[in-house]
């Protein structure tokens, strides 16, 4: 499912091609380009689940969203989220790319791709994809673009 929406996200959204597209024909695209039809099934209603985000009351908070509370995952969260994974989530905590609204929308997100093995990257694009969907965020997405983007290359000296 991964795969179906970095794909999306690359094609339609991160290059800015309008989507205006049927589902239908939206998911004729999908399995000719050799996405398995459950795959995209789940991607459809993974972005349908995010873009329903957008219409909660808690978009009004993100933006000015400060918090010094600390985050208890579940078993179930731990189980689904590797502990890099979660260390990855408080970096970005840290150095405010996600405040704590969004973080919750991200961890949200990424229990409902019902993956058994959730890699940095993958969480990564799930990150840009949360933080694209948010309003008021554009400062925070162009930071995670950057981070999502650039390699490390070790240090310097």
């Amino acid at each position: 499912m991964m795969d179906v929406l970095m794909y999306l996200f690359e094609t339609y959204i991160h290059s800015d091609v309008e989507l205006n597209v049927e589902q239908e024909k939206l998911e004729d695209e999908l399995l000719k380009a050799g996405f398995h039809q459950e795959a995209v099934y789940k991607a459809l209603d993974w972005l349908e689940d995010l873009a329903r985000l957008q219409d909660t009351d808690e978009y009004a908070r993100v933006a000015t969203g400060t918090s010094t509370s600390m985050r208890i995952y579940t078993q179930q969260e731990i189980d689904g989220i590797n502990t890099a994974c979660r260390g990855f989530l408080l970096f970005l905590e840290q150095i405010k790319v996600l405040t704590s609204e969004t973080r919750e929308m991200v961890i949200e997100q990424v229990m409902a791709l019902e993956t058994d093995e959730l890699s940095l990257d993958d969480l990564k694009w799930v990150v840009l994809m949360v933080l694209f969907n948010v309003p008021g965020q554009e400062s925070a997405y162009t930071q995670m673009e950057e981070l999502l983007y650039t390699s490390d290359v070790g240090l310097t000296h």
